[in-house]
């Protein structure tokens, strides 16, 4: 399997790696400079050349998997019979740095309603490096022409189409994915939102809508659903940047995405 192959199976299976690289090369070495390794929990894909080099950097990767290191790092060695080694000796006369680069599980987002405001935020989102879930019962707003607009994702878009029970999808999603809920439908939404707070394993839960809608929910959800205040203040409602008044599509889905960046920030701090 190719290192690009090794990352990507990674990424497919939400796995946390390191991608390990041979930066520079001074005299003799096993590997040339550009030389790679991808290193996972358990198994590694390819080769700088074995050895102590490698067997040192694979240690080192799976510390930094350990602690999720997000920063990448830098490690220098010396082959000569001379330098005392974790993993044996390398006497092949050169020196060889290595650089260690973490690639995280991305993060997550499914947008559940994909009309005005839903597509302009997958607009904005699909620029990002995240696995992207579009969700919604409608099919003609799933149509591979409406959403022509996201060729160029850098984020991986997945796309659902639930004519029946959109919340079924949330069971379905990745731990930790970031939930907007945004339908047409204010029953949709209201189901959806009963159904989220059962679902344990995600992130942040945001709804769109005005203060009076928030009110009739609340209600609802503590009466009907049995959820507790607390429970229920997993939901964050108006979401967006408070500031930020305009009612056209555009300037709503800058707004939202603005506060769910902040929200990846406040998780990383």
């Amino acid at each position: 399997m190719t290192w690009v192959a090794a990352v990507a199976r990674l990424r497919a299976h939400r796995e946390s790696g390191v991608l390990v690289t041979v930066a520079t090369v001074r005299g003799h070495a096993p590997r040339e400079a550009g030389a790679k390794l991808v290193v996972g929990r358990i198994k590694t894909w390819g080769s700088i050349g074995g050895g102590n080099v490698e067997a040192v950097a694979i240690d080192r990767a799976r510390e930094m998997i350990a602690a999720s290191t997000s920063e990448p790092e830098l490690i220098e060695f010396a082959l000569n019979d001379k330098v005392t080694n974790q993993h044996g000796v390398q006497c092949c006369g050169g020196t060889v740095s290595v650089l260690l680069e973490p690639l995280p599980v991305v993060r997550a987002v499914a947008i559940f309603g994909v009309g005005h405001v839903g597509l302009e935020l997958a607009r904005i989102l699909a620029r990002q490096d995240l696995d992207l879930h579009l969700i919604d019962t409608r099919a003609a707003v799933l149509t591979d022409e409406r959403l022509g607009v996201l060729e160029d994702a850098v984020a991986q878009v997945h796309v659902h189409h639930t004519p029946l029970l959109p919340e079924e999808v949330l069971e379905e999603l990745p731990g930790g994915t970031h939930v907007l809920i945004m339908t047409h439908d204010h029953a949709e939404d209201a189901a959806l939102c009963d159904a989220a707070l059962r679902t344990t394993h995600l992130g942040s839960i945001g709804l769109i809508g005005s203060a009076a809608k928030w009110t009739r929910f609340r209600k609802r959800l503590a009466t009907e659903g049995g959820h507790d205040a607390t429970t229920i203040d997993r939901i964050k409602t108006p979401i967006g940047l408070a500031d930020i008044t305009g009612k056209s599509p555009a300037t709503i889905a800058v707004s939202v995405a603005a506060d769910l960046l902040r929200t990846f920030e406040t998780e990383t701090s």
